[in-house]
């Protein structure tokens, strides 16, 4: 997309749309995300330097959900000094991402992407069920399959079907599985990244400590395991929260503010918005020596279940994701940029070998 292209559209989209404010402090303004807050615009820039001599090739994620109510991408500009820059999506779930490559004896690589998008919170009201159209049967097997990381059988299907014994609706089920995961499992700042998603490995040893990506793969598992269409959603921070969580926003350099959510599907209300890690972390990081008792918690986990404040960037759905032209093995998720040359892959966490910088910024009206 050309730059004049991108301003047109950001300025149409943004022209009718509605902006909202913040609050501050979160014992006094309750967590409470609604979409009556309103359309909001933000802009986020990503710089990539991977640190490496010889040919090197680079995938950076792009807004790829879509949603008229409640995400929607508004364009990417980029420039790189790249032999080639490709806009190309994964064939399975639709992930869309950059793919940049260059030569060996060329200059130090950079590529930096602008990407604006429009959000508004979500919150469904789980005591009236609607008028939704069925899961079509291929968007339902793909979301209840197993996958390496996301395996069905065994100890994962077992601790479902104990988690939902006597639930009578799937409703009663997916609320289930939130409560449990909420209830045994432990954020771990030590834990590299976003975490692996491993979730075999995880019930198997009784180490159910990690970050979003542990355990909001955690509830994807176990939903899939126990019948319900269920997926991660790989996204970044954006901005602070409105509602004064601290633990639950991040602007200006949002680098390490990547964070993975996840959707349940359930007849009469559609795809379903949780965030049982989310919890965690407010317990973790809200303040010191918060428990699930005291009240800033309380009232995330109340909401969490069914609503998201939208202070971020959702890219893909994508699990076990064989890159593009890669000749690596799959990789659990893209929320970070992936890179690879000769001497295999990059890591992303990795500044030695990859420096990379994201910010954002809000659009205002």
């Amino acid at each position: 997309m050309d730059r004049r292209t991108f301003m047109k559209t950001s300025a149409l989209t943004a022209a009718g749309l509605g902006f909202g404010r913040f609050a501050v402090a979160a014992d006094n303004n309750p967590f409470a995300p609604s979409p009556a807050h309103g359309w909001r615009v933000f802009e986020v820039t990503t710089r990539v330097e991977p640190a490496v001599n010889g040919a090197t090739q680079v995938w950076l994620p792009l807004p790829s959900v879509e949603d008229a109510a409640w995400i929607r991408p508004m364009g990417n500009l980029w420039q790189s000094n790249a032999a080639s820059v490709q806009d190309v999506r994964d064939p399975v779930y639709g992930a869309r991402m950059l793919a940049a490559r260059w030569d060996a004896g060329g200059p130090a690589p950079v590529l930096e992407v602008v990407s604006r998008f429009a959000t508004r919170d979500r919150a469904i009201d789980l005591s009236q069920p609607g008028m939704v159209a069925p899961l079509d049967k291929a968007t339902r097997t793909l979301y209840t399959q197993a996958t390496e990381m996301l395996p069905t059988d065994g100890i994962v299907r077992k601790t479902a079907l104990e988690i939902t014994q006597g639930a009578k609706t799937d409703l009663d089920k997916a609320r289930a599985i939130y409560e449990w995961i909420v209830d045994n499992t432990q954020r771990n700042p030590k834990t590299r990244g976003c975490g692996l998603g491993d979730i075999r490995f995880m019930l198997e040893t009784g180490d159910l400590s990690g970050k979003c990506a542990d355990l909001n793969a955690l509830y994807v598992g176990l939903a899939r395991a126990a019948g319900l269409p269920a997926r991660d959603v790989y996204g970044v921070r954006v901005a602070d929260s409105r509602f004064g969580y601290k633990s639950l926003g991040k602007s200006g350099d949002i680098s390490k503010a990547q964070h993975c959510r996840a959707e349940v599907w359930l007849a009469g209300f559609g795809w379903v918005p949780v965030d049982p890690a989310d919890v965690r972390k407010v317990v973790l990081e809200e303040r010191p020596g918060l428990t699930l008792q005291d009240e800033v918690v309380v009232a995330a986990r109340k909401k969490l279940f069914g609503a998201w404040e939208m202070n971020w960037l959702a890219y893909n759905f994508a699990h076990d994701l064989r890159l593009p032209g890669s000749s690596g093995a799959p990789i659990p998720f893209l929320m970070y940029p992936q890179g690879e040359n000769a001497a295999g892959r990059l890591d992303s966490l990795d500044a030695a070998t990859f420096v990379y910088k994201l910010s954002a910024k809000e659009i205002t009206a």
